[in-house]
């Protein structure tokens, strides 16, 4: 097996953009056309998502593209703020002077501000870049509050968001230098590696090293997470109490859920926590990436709903983290994990599906604008899991595409709803794999 180590090249291929680590390309492709697309547009491109998921690199594989296409290295400028040298001491305005010093007259500047967030009054340093001439901004943050209060208001209409994810199926069996088109391979035992170590790129790296290294690092990232962009940030004192809303949430992935309900479970269990706290501490897990709240949508009535949300979380491998061993007691949820993220990769506006007597697991929009519905379930091993699981589409009464995954090698479309390979739709862009 090929051991992962430090970024070492770029290179670009065939137009699609990679990270070269120790000889093996790894795709990311999608990141990196977007931040073209948006290349010396009017607006600052913020790249938000969980810490180590790939912000840095990404940034660093956009500066060697800018590099390649003749744009001069005194041309760019970066700063990563997670290093204290970069920012102790220093005002917004002192940081702002020092970078307009190095401003290069009359030719196009690209400035890259990395965890910008810790910077105080940071908004205002993005705003007087942004409104200097032949500037062209790009920020990231490990934080959604980011893009909330002040900066939102400040800039609002003037910035895109990417939002980047730690890798995907495909990405990871390449970062393992497994040949994905190989149809001889056992993609469940792949899955299953997969989504028990982690998908974050730098923990990949230590495969070769043994489980217990992936295990100290995720640690010690949910640690950070929790402690530097979290508790502290939020001045939360009631860590325990924290701690077993995440771990609550952890253990019911893919459940409707609601801080009330979540409030009398806990209650139940002789731990009193308000439902204004919970409600509290569910947006500060969202808004630093650990998890992904989706919200049900009426398939009938054709509107958003405002209550019994479902949770995803970014990495399943954080999971053994918070967990541990009863992670496995849903593979089917887990699967769903998967699906939701890859849904969100590939551009999409997702919500779940409720109707009078049936649910449907995602209701999506593309970016296009058309709308598909998806059912994911782990296997069809019995006549009552495909009566069910046909049934929650076939009960929707229209036209649009309709799609169950499951790991099964067989296919049994019904009434109209196609029936796929999970494991081939997942290394597969086309919904047809």
């Amino acid at each position: 097996m090929l051991l992962l180590s430090k970024l070492v090249n770029y290179a670009s291929f065939d137009n699609l953009y990679y990270i070269c680590i120790v000889n093996k390309f790894i795709n990311r492709k999608q990141y990196i056309s977007k931040l073209l697309a948006y290349k010396d547009k009017d607006l600052i491109k913020v790249v938000t998502g969980l810490r180590r998921s790939g912000k840095s690199t990404l940034f660093d594989l956009y500066r060697e593209q800018l590099h390649k296409m003749r744009i001069g290295k005194r041309q760019v400028q970066f700063y990563n703020f997670e290093l204290p040298e970069n920012y102790l001491n220093k005002n917004w305005d002192d940081i702002y002077f020092e970078i307009k010093q190095k401003l290069q007259v009359d030719k196009p500047n690209y400035i890259f501000l990395d965890e910008v967030q810790n910077i105080p009054l940071f908004e205002k340093l993005v705003d007087g870049l942004f409104a200097t001439e032949n500037t062209d901004v790009y920020i990231t943050g490990s934080n959604a509050f980011l893009l909330s209060s002040e900066l939102a208001t400040l800039l609002s209409g003037r910035y895109i968001e990417i939002s980047i994810l730690p890798f995907s199926f495909h990405e990871y069996l390449t970062a393992r230098s497994i040949e994905s088109t190989n149809k001889y391979l056992n993609y469940e035992a792949l899955f299953f590696d997969y989504v028990n170590e982690t998908s974050l790129p730098k923990g990949v790296e230590f495969r070769e090293s043994g489980y217990d290294k992936i295990y100290e690092y995720l640690e010690a990232i949910y640690a950070t997470i929790i402690e530097k962009d979290i508790t502290q940030r939020h001045q939360i004192n009631d860590k325990r109490a924290f701690a077993n809303i995440t771990k609550f949430i952890a253990t019911n992935i893919g459940n409707q859920l609601s801080p009330s309900n979540i409030s009398k479970t806990l209650k139940q269990d002789g731990q009193s926590i308000h439902h204004f706290t919970i409600e509290k501490y569910l947006e500060y897990l969202t808004a630093s990436f650990v998890y992904y709240k989706v919200n049900r949508f009426d398939i009938k009535g054709k509107k958003q709903l405002a209550t019994q949300e479902k949770y995803y979380i970014v990495d399943a491998g954080l999971l053994n983290i918070l967990v541990g061993k009863e992670r496995v007691a849903d593979r089917g949820h887990i699967l769903e994990n998967v699906v939701y993220l890859e849904l969100l990769r590939r551009g999409y506006k997702i919500w779940t599906g409720t109707s009078r007597n049936s649910e449907v697991d995602f209701v999506c929009k593309t970016p296009s604008g058309d709308i598909e519905y998806y059912q994911v379930a782990w296997q069809m091993s019995n006549e009552n899991t495909i009566e069910r699981e046909f049934g929650s589409l076939e009960k929707i009464k229209d036209n649009y595409p309709k799609y169950l995954l499951t790991t099964d090698s067989f296919t049994l479309n019904r009434n109209g709803v196609h029936h796929l390979n999970v494991f081939n739709w997942l290394l597969n862009d086309s919904k047809n794999a």
